[in-house]
């Protein structure tokens, strides 16, 4: 628990309004994915070791731009082991999140750590995000699983078109990394940018950027 705790200290540098429940749960994660990537790899092993910085605090750096509010819904498109909507359920615990993939056994890992955690506002679904029916989420979130064109293809049918934030209306929040330029144009998209570095200036968030597409 200790080492766990040590680097769960990168997470406490940026948020530190956890209750303790919540620091449960952060400290948690480490032994969690550890041990169920031995059985079921879903994180690179050059990555497990760095799971607080390059995937617990990657995807939080959507809670550093949005403020999810008690009572939304929102959908993990590719959740792969959780990204980012185990992370951002924690953050939020009044914030619904439906973690959808179409690879069954990274689910079993996805319900099996958010069991362990007892997080109560996470529902799973082994589905593709475009086969989905009769469902609407307030925002959609997703971390590098496809081209933004191809994201926003996914995510907009299952859109609110309501305004549920005073800041934000509804849309796709995903994380990206790279020059974007090409694909950016390709998706005939004018996704609203801001670089991770602006909120963690750690070497690894150089040219990692969340990308927010709002519901016109």
């Amino acid at each position: 628990m200790e080492k766990a705790e040590s680097k769960l200290e990168l997470i406490l540098t940026y948020f530190s309004e956890f209750t303790p429940v919540q620091l449960q749960q952060l400290s948690m994660l480490d032994a969690l994915y550890k041990d169920w990537n031995a059985k079921i790899n879903v994180i690179s092993r050059k990555d497990i070791d760095e799971l607080y910085e390059r995937h617990v605090l990657h995807s939080l750096a959507i809670a550093a731009w949005f403020d999810f509010p008690p009572g939304l819904e929102v959908i993990d498109i590719g959740t792969g082991g959780g990204f980012p909507g185990i992370p951002l359920a924690i953050f939020f615990p009044e914030v619904q999140f439906h973690l959808v993939d179409s690879i069954g056994k990274k689910l079993k890992v996805v319900e099996a750590v958010a069991e362990a955690l007892a997080l109560k506002n996470v529902t799973t679904q082994h589905i593709r995000a475009e086969e989905i029916k009769g469902r609407r989420f307030d925002f959609a979130v997703s971390r590098a699983v496809a081209p933004l064109g191809d994201l926003w293809q996914w995510a907009k049918p299952l859109l609110r078109n309501e305004r549920r934030m005073e800041e934000f209306k509804s849309g796709l929040v995903c994380l990206k990394g790279g020059d974007l330029t090409e694909e950016i144009a390709g998706s005939r998209l004018r996704p609203h940018i801001r670089e991770i570095s602006s909120f963690f200036p750690e070497p690894y968030f150089e040219q990692k950027y969340v990308l927010y597409v709002p519901l016109k």
